[in-house]
């Protein structure tokens, strides 16, 4: 399990530094809006696992997901900038809005958790691939994302529950 994320880590670092070599295309605004909403998907995503493991402690596997969803911020961000675009702040980690939206036990969060990652693999699919197809660099990392979603985090959180 190590090594296959050790793997996958040193591909999406080496995605990430060729992705200046395309960021010769102008971005048009569906394309924008794409990075953006990914960005506030992750944030979100990462906020509210923060929130879980402040009320529940360190736990799997909200401490590990938590983890990858900030390396997942860190890679839009880094696209957003490769297309000089403004990176936001991530508001909403350490807002009362997270913490309000636990459920009283970890099984349940869990659950949570897994609702929140099968809407992130129908957001890129459905939304955030098609606004950037002309976009290869950004593509990649989309994928890239949705599948640990998909292969990674989905099932851990199906295992917690």
């Amino acid at each position: 399990m190590k090594s296959q994320l050790l793997s996958k880590a040193c591909l999406f670092l080496v995605t990430l530094s060729i992705s200046p070599l395309y960021a010769q295309q102008p971005l048009d605004n569906a394309a924008k809006n794409a990075l953006q909403t990914a960005l506030y998907h992750e944030y979100h995503t990462e906020a509210l696992y923060a929130a879980a493991i402040e009320k529940f402690g360190q736990v799997a596997p909200f401490n590990n997901i938590m983890r990858a969803e900030q390396n997942h911020a860190h890679a839009l961000a880094q696209l957003m900038q490769n297309y000089g675009m403004k990176v936001p702040p991530n508001t909403l980690s350490g807002s009362t809005e997270m913490k309000n939206t636990l459920p009283a036990t970890l099984k349940e969060a869990c659950k949570m958790g897994v609702d929140a990652e099968v809407a992130n693999q129908a957001l890129y699919d459905k939304t955030l691939l098609p606004a950037v197809s002309s976009h290869q660099d950004i593509t990649l990392v989309f994928q890239r994302l949705r599948d640990a979603s998909q292969q990674n985090h989905l099932p851990a959180f199906k295992q917690c529950q």
